[in-house]
C-alpha cells in the first residue's frame, strides 16, 4: 500500500530568509550577497556578464548573505 503525499507548492510557501554566514574580518560592516561576490570574482577574472547574470546574482543574493563576524 502506497501512500500519496501532496506536493509542496512554492504558492504556499513564503520565501525563506537567506542563509547568513558569518565570516569575521574578512568582510566590511557592509553585507553582501553570495551573487555579488560571484559577480566580482568574474568580472576580476575577465568573465564578461551574459544576459542571465543580474538574474543569477539576484537569485544568489536571495539565497545566502556573507555578513562581518559575531563581535
Amino acid at each position: 500500500m502506497s501512500t500519496v503525499h501532496e506536493r509542496d507548492d512554492a504558492s504556499t510557501h513564503p520565501d525563506p530568509s537567506p542563509y547568513r554566514v558569518h565570516l569575521p574580518g574578512f568582510i566590511s560592516d557592509a553585507e553582501i550577497g553570495l551573487g555579488d561576490v560571484v559577480k566580482r570574482a568574474t568580472s576580476y577574472i575577465g568573465i564578461k556578464p551574459c544576459g542571465g547574470c543580474d538574474q543569477r546574482a539576484a537569485a544568489l543574493n536571495r539565497w545566502m548573505i556573507f555578513t562581518k563576524g559575531r563581535s
